[in-house]
């Protein structure tokens, strides 16, 4: 699509008073995109500098803003209220924040169903309610990759820093002291690094610990073995990293398992004189008791990067311990990191915007980026399965049980189907209720509404390399408006395949059909006999009405038979009145598609 509109305007909003939450940028465009076709407002909510004094914050990359006023129309504000936010984020569709934004619940009500994507410019999402998001169907995408290494290489300088008192000494120079005896440090070589939470950043730190002579081990339950290898790390439980370490350094998120993990109890695990480090979140330490080790001697040193609270009072006892260096979360804050986060995230949102499936998204199924495009079609495929079984059902018939058969000569381990899943779950819903449903909310509504979907695999023998030979939709226990959708077992079953890329309808109930799912169906059943093709033909070709595709089943010669019929555009009354009056014809079915 063409770009309708340039960027209208950029507002800087008054710095705000109580609460502030950061800085936002609305962007508005007059291109339409599904499913809504009003004019499309994107909000990109950063952390800027305010306009007045305060403590400073992140800006969104320029190459980022660029690329989202490529796109859409910006508005900026800084510092906006908690109230303020909940009072603009319903004339908007996305939302782009960093880690001093928090986007709560009331946040998502506030939106009335129409914020579609919030981006976290950054890799941590604990400022984000995804339970709140995923109820309200709002994808959240982040920037995983691009500050990986910014944040290693602050974690390295950190630890060594630490190591050597770089921070006291410089602070005692400048104060007019000469105190060389006073900031004798520790060597690395030979020492053992504990890295807690082995993903991107964890493993480009054991690449860096392992560059500069240290024994490298790791604890990350999810982490692969053979990942951990390949860099020479061991990856051990957690009691026998933080036991046996000389220096551990935090990398895992903030979730309710890992709030305060190290406290009072852990820290009496570790080896006396143990170092820490901490660039991941200032939530995973309870401060208090991190406090009294350093005090007691259990830890020697910490370097600390992020706090519980960000900024931290300006009378903590733990920032101004005498052996505690700090910095004031300046783990992504590199140019290059900076301008690569904020073209990630932007990329990330307007695809999301776009329709297309996000490989950041963090609550909804995370599926590599090659895998969506090889599943792109089955995608397609699935939802207009959904959607035609639904149109089905007979108005009064509740759907509660619902089967999806996939076809494959793939190991199931190979085939992972949750998109799918939440496709056949949008055309069922859709069609019959209010309900915008996608990819992270489908399940939340299935369950909603009581549908309980069953998914069934058959292997088939034959090459893997299609990942899916068919989908089959079953609605069990439901009444049919067109019985020749029913199949032996008495249930309404379609199926499809993917042919040539293009989704085709090739069976419903017991009869094969062959038709391209592209704009919208007839099916009718008759007695197999010869000119009942060539009568609706004609009826259409009267009415004006363009024929894409025809496919004709049957059981057996003279028997029943059905005829699939790919339309253009939408009948009206007169035409279908004209088909079902057709001799031979004993009943038919208008599908949207």
């Amino acid at each position: 699509m063409a770009l309708a509109t340039p960027l209208r305007h950029l507002l800087a909003a008054q710095p705000a008073a109580p609460e502030p939450t950061g800085t936002t940028a609305t962007l508005t465009t007059q291109r339409a995109f599904p499913p809504h076709n009003h004019r499309r407002r994107l909000r990109a909510r950063f952390a800027a500098s305010p306009a007045s004094p305060g403590p400073t914050r992140a800006k969104l990359g320029a190459a980022g803003l660029e690329l989202l006023r490529s796109f859409a129309n910006v508005d900026c504000a800084y510092e906006l209220t908690a109230e303020e936010l909940r009072a603009k984020v319903s004339l908007v569709d996305a939302l782009v924040v960093r880690s001093a934004t928090r986007v709560s619940r009331e946040v998502f009500e506030a939106a009335r169903g129409r914020l579609r994507v919030v981006g976290r410019a950054g890799v941590g999402i604990d400022n984000v309610d995804l339970q709140a998001a995923t109820e309200a169907g709002c994808l959240v995408v982040n920037a995983p990759t691009a500050n990986t290494v910014a944040a290693a290489e602050h974690a390295v300088a950190l630890l060594a820093a630490m190591a050597r008192n770089v921070a006291q000494a410089d602070a005692s120079l400048k104060a007019g002291k000469w105190q060389r005896s006073k900031f004798v440090g520790v060597s690395l070589v030979g020492k053992t690094l504990a890295i807690m939470g082995f993903g991107k950043v964890g493993s480009e730190v054991a690449r860096r610990a392992k560059g500069l002579g240290m024994d490298v081990i790791a604890h990350d339950p999810y982490a692969p073995v053979d990942r951990a290898r390949a860099i020479g790390v061991d990856l051990v439980s957690f009691d026998e990293a933080i036991s046996t370490a000389d220096f551990i350094s935090l990398h895992m998120p903030l979730t309710p398992s890992t709030t305060k993990l190290f406290d009072d109890e852990t820290f009496a695990k570790m080896t006396k004189g143990v170092r820490i480090i901490n660039v991941a979140r200032g939530g995973v330490v309870d401060e208090e008791a991190l406090l009294r080790a350093l005090d007691n001697g259990t830890v020697a040193q910490a370097a600390l990067d992020v706090f519980f609270e960000e900024p931290p009072p300006k009378d903590s006892k733990l920032v101004h311990h005498e052996n505690v260096t700090v910095t004031p979360h300046l783990g992504a804050s590199t140019t290059e990191a900076q301008e690569g986060v904020a073209i990630e995230i932007a990329e990330a949102v307007i695809g999301a915007l776009k329709g297309d499936l996000a490989a950041t998204a963090v609550n909804a199924p995370m599926v590599l980026a090659e895998v969506l495009s090889e599943l792109s079609p089955y995608i397609v495929l699935a939802e207009k399965l959904g959607r035609l079984a639904v149109q089905l059902v007979a108005g009064g018939s509740g759907i509660k049980g619902v089967k999806v058969v996939y076809s494959s000569a793939r190991d199931p381990d190979d085939l992972d189907t949750r998109i799918l899943r939440a496709m056949v779950t949008k055309g069922i819903v859709e069609p019959i209720s209010s309900a915008f449903v996608n990819i992270v909310n489908a399940d939340y509504v299935a369950k909603q509404r009581g549908l309980r979907i069953i998914e069934e695999r058959v292997l088939l023998d034959g090459s893997p390399e299609v990942p899916i030979s068919s989908i089959q939709v079953q609605l069990a226990n439901v009444e049919s408006k067109f019985a020749g959708a029913l199949s032996d077992e008495g249930d309404i079953r379609v199926e499809g395949k993917v042919k040539d890329g293009t989704p085709h309808l090739t069976l419903v109930g017991p009869f094969s059909v062959d038709v391209s799912l592209e704009g919208n169906l007839i099916l009718c059943r008759q007695v197999d006999q010869p000119g009942i093709i060539g009568k609706v033909g004609s009826i259409l070709g009267k009415m004006n009405l363009n024929v894409n595709f025809m496919s004709v089943g049957r059981i057996a010669p003279g028997k029943q038979a059905i005829m699939a019929i790919g339309i253009d555009e939408e009948p009206d009354k007169e035409a279908l009145k004209l088909i079902g009056e057709t001799p031979s014809v004993q009943e038919f079915v208008f599908l949207k598609l």
